[in-house]
């Protein structure tokens, strides 16, 4: 009997400490897909200090490049098989196609609990590339669909030193248009490349021709071309793509621009071979890279016209969505929610020089990244517009701009193109 006792025991105590065991290890393990090859190192810092936190372990696990991690995100959500938390690399439409799908939780009600206390933390433009606004073309229920890990500003960048052998004030960069062309001349005579981007990737002449836009015409014009009230034969567009022949006339553009990868446009800046550069703030932390004693500020793209603000293209740099569908959920978002507080995103800013999404955190990031940071009260971006152009449209545009800077086309050439493919376009739209 007493022997029968001690194995009953036994049996009680090995169930008991079981079971104990398996509420120890049953806390949940969350995935994270990303793509950001130079933020791997320090994700994977973060997830181990947040398991020694709660217990939660992280895996963030790196697909890059971009290209292949979007397929791999793709091929995924086909499969209904996506991680706990993920990032969507596309326009505004592939975001609300994912949406759709029921792939993305809405996070609203997580931003807006304890009077919107997770909400207020971030830079607001960071936040509303995320968020679909009430009556948007894209027939989402209004919300917030991803948490921003970073923001980030795309503006021009001058080297100091150059600017001062050109007789200029290295800490007052050009800032009129007239200014920055009046200096074609001077990098000419001094044997010096003027300015230079990656716009053979052509987004980035996009970019910056939609910045003049929206100095030249303003925001409320843009978008109404945008929505076919107005054409792109309109003078004001033609003054846009006549600012970009005029930058070649002047000789401030650097030679082969056109073809030019981004790679190689910061190879060139980095190496004091270029006086400006036309880029995103993440080549703060590409520039330490390539020449940690490189003297440079950011500054505005020159303005055409006073009559309104410069914009430049700005918000969240990288997002994370969680996953409807996750059994994790509420567990991915309470990271979501840890990883940006201030001292976490605070770390992230100071390990990878890219610009924290919390906005408390900017004092301690270096200064230059404080330059980017100021260019968020300029910042707007496709992706907040309501409306997106005709993907040939912008292609069409934007080669027609690489056509202008070699001298095959004029700008009211390339106007007229432009605004043929858009009535094209339009019609096999209203045909559908």
């Amino acid at each position: 009997m007493l022997v029968k006792n001690i194995v009953v025991s036994f049996f009680v105590l090995f169930s008991i400490f079981g079971c104990s065991d398996q509420k120890i290890t049953s806390k949940p393990v969350i995935s994270v897909w990303h793509w950001m090859t130079d933020r791997d190192a320090t994700f994977q810092d973060l997830a181990k200090k947040y398991e020694v936190l709660t217990g939660v372990k992280v895996n963030f696990e790196l697909y890059a490049p971009s290209d292949a991690y979007s397929q791999k995100i793709r091929a995924a959500a086909q499969g209904t098989n996506l991680p706990d938390i993920f990032g969507i690399l596309g326009e505004k439409r592939d975001f609300a196609s994912f949406i759709k799908a029921g792939h993305i939780l809405d996070l609203t009600s997580y931003m807006e609990a304890d009077n919107n206390s997770w909400k207020n933390k971030f830079f607001p433009k960071a936040l509303a590339v995320n968020e679909f606004a009430p009556g948007n073309s894209y027939g989402i229920n209004p919300g917030i669909f991803g948490v921003p890990i970073d923001i980030m500003t795309i503006q021009m960048v001058y080297n100091k030193k150059l600017l001062s052998q050109l007789g200029l004030n290295p800490h007052r960069p050009p800032k009129t248009l007239a200014e920055f062309l009046d200096l074609g001349p001077k990098i000419k005579a001094a044997g010096m490349q003027g300015l230079v981007s990656g716009w053979g990737e052509v987004w980035m002449i996009d970019c910056l021709a939609s910045n003049y836009a929206f100095n030249i015409m303003g925001k409320d014009k843009v978008l109404a071309t945008i929505r076919g009230q107005v054409p792109y034969t309109d003078p004001d567009w033609i003054k846009v793509f006549t600012v970009f022949k005029q930058m070649q006339d002047s000789g401030v553009l650097a030679k082969g621009l056109v073809t030019m990868i981004n790679k190689s446009a910061e190879q060139l800046f980095a190496n004091e071979k270029a006086v400006f550069a036309f880029n995103g703030s993440w080549c703060v932390n590409v520039y330490k890279g390539m020449n940690p004693n490189l003297e440079y500020g950011a500054m505005l793209p020159p303005a055409a016209t006073e009559g309104n603000a410069m914009a430049i293209w700005g918000g969240a740099g990288s997002s994370f969505m969680v996953n409807a569908r996750s059994k994790n959920k509420e567990a991915a978002v309470k990271f979501l929610t840890w990883i940006t507080d201030q001292d976490q995103q605070a770390y992230l800013a100071q390990a990878t020089n890219n610009l924290p999404a919390n906005k408390n955190s900017l004092s301690k990031i270096p200064e230059i990244l404080a330059q980017f940071a100021k260019g968020m009260d300029y910042a707007t971006h496709p992706n907040v517009w309501g409306v997106s152009e005709f993907s040939l449209v912008i292609e069409a545009f934007d080669r027609g701009i690489q056509s202008i800077i070699i001298g095959e086309k004029t700008p009211e050439q390339v106007a007229s193109e432009v605004q043929e493919i858009k009535l094209r376009e339009t019609a096999k739209k209203r045909a559908q």
